[in-house]
């Protein structure tokens, strides 16, 4: 079940493990409307529920998801373990790297993580 929570001043709606796939652009935006229903300012979804090309750069799933979220300015965090998939590609590694530079996309292991991106971002 999807709920509302708070890191310092960011309102996050954190996303079920279990729940309709991120699989393709279009499903960008249900997650979208979940967001802003909480209004919330970021979403955090967890690897589980990626569909299973989403890491697969060559697919642009993911990078037309999160061209999405940026354009409509909704932050998003990929909670979990992608070690896997990074071992397989230097190109999500690049990607991975670059997009966690940045203040609108970000990939954490757990929400500790994320709670020491959102303080150091303020």
């Amino acid at each position: 079940m999807e709920q509302l929570i708070e890191i310092g001043s960011t309102r996050i709606l954190q996303c079920a493990d279990e729940g309709a796939p991120l699989q393709v652009p279009a499903d960008a935006n249900d997650f979208l409307g979940d967001a802003w229903s909480h209004g919330a300012e970021l979403l955090a979804i967890p690897v589980a529920r990626l569909g299973p090309d989403f890491l697969d750069l060559s697919t642009r799933v993911a990078g037309e998801v999160f061209q999405k979220f940026v354009n409509y300015r909704m932050k998003c965090a990929i909670i979990g373990d992608i070690s896997t998939a990074l071992e397989g590609s230097k190109a999500l590694r690049d990607f991975v790297r670059e997009t966690n530079k940045g203040n609108s996309i970000w990939f954490v292991r757990d929400f500790d993580e994320l709670r020491l991106r959102l303080a150091s971002a303020t």
